[in-house]
């Protein structure tokens, strides 16, 4: 059996040149195949016979299946039908492939809950069309039966779909820490708002607290102001009720004055009247003496009420001058009570150091108690006082000096180094 020719110019489909080459230069073929088809040379070639020997196909060519020599039309025909096969197969290489699946939702809660909302969906529908297969198969009805059967297995393919972000790696973790990072954002959003909660109600209290401080001082303004008005008006009362009672009194001597004056004068017309040998009746001179001495009476009553009066509202300017004078001392002992609570307060921040810039005041609390016992208790006093006087000296002593009244504070650093002892 005689080996086909070598075909230099051909390559391996898909890899061969396109369109492929013709046989020879002055051979072409038809635009149709003309006469009957011959299958396609691609089947394994015959056995080789025992006169035949070494390679069938030159090194280096590509395998292709043998074939009996023809003639030149079928050879055309049999070229035509391979490079229509191989473009057949080229082409259905070269189709459209299937669209990639959809890649996976990003792992979120809401996803989760969407895609599990959509798979109990799915899951019931796969639970009623199982109900009705046994019912199908409990009836005996094939059609309806498989159609259920169709639709079940639809159903299942829709879940497996619907479910299939949760088989992916990695998705329950992520699907975790989302929901841990969304728990743990919920609690910081509820803790800032109970800061915030709180931040107002506090900041609420420190207006309610101002707001009464606020109206507490202004009640107190107020009332001061209606006392000294109060104070005022009582003066202003008390005087012009004074001032009517010393103008009373004042007619009071008058009258007393015109009833002197009056007696004066009746007494020098009776001696002008006598000596002109007239003399009035004695009736005359005793109702006339009757009429005197009512009046007189009547005006020494009238001076004691006054007097009296007079008495009483100088006693009740004297009880508001003293009132008012004993809160203006009482104003000025609360001043310096607070100026020496301030300067012992100076003195304990000097010795013992401030106790807003040092927290730990209760390590001092020891020193404090040691050095201020004598305010708390007697005898700590009398023995400390005993202890003073072991130090007295006459008044005229040159080295002598009194008691200090409170801390007696250290002196100035008089070196650099006790200045950095002190610091």
């Amino acid at each position: 059996m005689a080996q086909p020719p070598p075909f230099p110019a051909r390559l391996p489909p898909p890899f061969r040149a396109f369109p492929p080459p013709f046989p020879g230069p002055s051979v072409r073929p038809a635009p149709f195949a003309v006469g009957p088809v011959a299958p396609p040379p691609f089947f394994l070639p015959p056995p080789p016979t025992a006169g035949e020997g070494g390679p069938r196909f030159p090194p280096g060519v590509p395998y292709l299946a043998a074939a009996p020599p023809r003639a030149a039309a079928e050879e055309e025909a049999v070229q035509r039908q391979q490079d229509e096969l191989w473009l057949s197969q080229f082409l259905g290489r070269r189709r459209a492939a299937p669209p990639p699946p959809p890649p996976p939702a990003a792992a979120s809660p809401s996803s989760a809950r969407a895609v599990a909302v959509a798979a109990l969906a799915r899951v019931a529908r796969v639970t009623a069309l199982c109900r009705a297969l046994r019912h199908s198969e409990d009836q005996g009805d094939e059609p309806g039966w498989a159609r259920a059967r169709e639709e079940a297995e639809a159903a299942l393919q829709e879940l497996r779909e619907v479910v299939r972000p949760l088989r992916e790696p990695g998705y329950g973790e992520a699907l975790r820490r989302k929901a841990e990072r969304a728990r743990k954002r919920r609690l910081r959003l509820q803790r800032r708002k109970l800061e915030a909660r709180a931040a107002k109600e506090e900041e609420a209290a420190r207006a309610a607290e101002r707001e009464a401080k606020i109206d507490q001082w202004r009640a107190k303004c107020i009332q001061e102001v209606e006392e000294k008005n109060r104070e005022q008006e009582l003066k202003a009362a008390a005087d012009s009720v004074l001032s009517e009672v010393r103008k009373k009194q004042a007619d009071t001597k008058r009258m007393t004055d015109v009833l002197r004056g009056l007696e004066k004068l009746r007494k020098l017309r009776k001696e002008a009247a006598a000596r002109k040998g007239v003399c009035p009746p004695p009736s005359a001179d005793e109702a006339f003496e009757n009429q005197v001495e009512s009046l007189k009476t009547l005006l020494k009553t009238r001076t004691e009420l006054y007097e009296a009066e007079e008495r009483a509202l100088r006693v009740m300017l004297e009880g508001e001058q003293e009132e008012e004078r004993k809160r203006e001392m009482e104003k000025k002992q609360k001043k310096e009570r607070e100026k020496l609570l301030q300067q012992k307060l100076e003195m304990d921040s000097k010795l013992f150091g401030d106790p807003a810039e040092f927290p730990l005041a209760h390590l001092l609390q020891p020193f404090r108690d040691y050095y201020l016992q004598a305010e708390h208790s007697v005898a700590a006093l009398i023995q400390i006082r005993h202890e003073w006087d072991h130090y007295l000296v006459p008044a005229d002593h040159p080295e002598g000096s009194c008691i200090p009244p409170g801390w007696v504070l250290p002196s100035l650093p008089t070196s650099d180094t006790w200045a950095t002892a002190v610091r």
